[in-house]
């Protein structure tokens, strides 16, 4: 059986978004294993309109040009990782309409995270989870957690040092926790549907 292929999800598209600094770190991860091979695949770079077809993809196939590519890109994967803001207790805006502007291609995939904000993300990963579930993904039970005290340590516009390696020591257990857990669903995953 061939490595999974996984999407690390960049999951803002703010000009000023934190993403990018906890999303390089994550696919650093990643990438240092040798039982997977991954993607950095940002949402900025696919300029999906808001969703607005006549039904998901699972019921007929979709029309615009934009969100036929992001279905295109997401069926190149056996799982994914997304990088999780949390805003006002979920997830944001864009995130959730490229969840929408997908359905065959999420099925029967695990899914982890790497979630951010003042509780950590966990409020806007539950719901991530809970969105994933309806989309027939494979919520792992594993993500990493960059909460409070280490988000102010590392966020540069809250006065932190925009670095990562000043609180991976807190981060380490988890990630290798989570990327374990991704792994194996890949790979029960991609056995059970050959």
């Amino acid at each position: 059986m061939s490595q999974p292929k996984i999407a690390l999800i960049i999951g803002s598209t703010r000009p000023t978004r934190f993403a990018d600094i906890p999303a390089q770190w994550m696919l650093a991860q990643a990438a240092a294993r040798d039982d997977m091979t991954v993607e950095l695949v940002d949402l900025r770079d696919f300029d999906l309109p808001l969703f607005n077809e006549m039904a998901s993809n699972l019921w007929m196939p979709s029309a615009d040009a934009h969100a036929v590519a992001w279905q295109k890109k997401m069926a190149e994967f056996d799982g994914y990782i997304f990088v999780v803001a949390e805003y006002n207790r979920s997830i944001t805006g864009a995130l959730k309409n490229a969840l929408d502007q997908a359905y065959v291609e999420w099925n029967r995939k695990p899914m982890t995270a790497i979630a951010y904000g003042a509780a950590g993300g966990t409020r806007a990963l539950e719901h991530l989870r809970t969105i994933a579930v309806e989309l027939q993904m494979v919520p792992t039970r594993n993500a990493v957690h960059l909460g409070m005290g280490d988000f102010f340590k590392v966020h540069p516009g809250m006065g932190g040092s925009g670095k990562m390696a000043d609180v991976e020591a807190n981060l380490l257990p988890a990630a290798k926790a989570s990327l374990d857990d991704l792994v194996w669903w890949a790979k029960a995953t991609m056995a059970a549907k050959v």
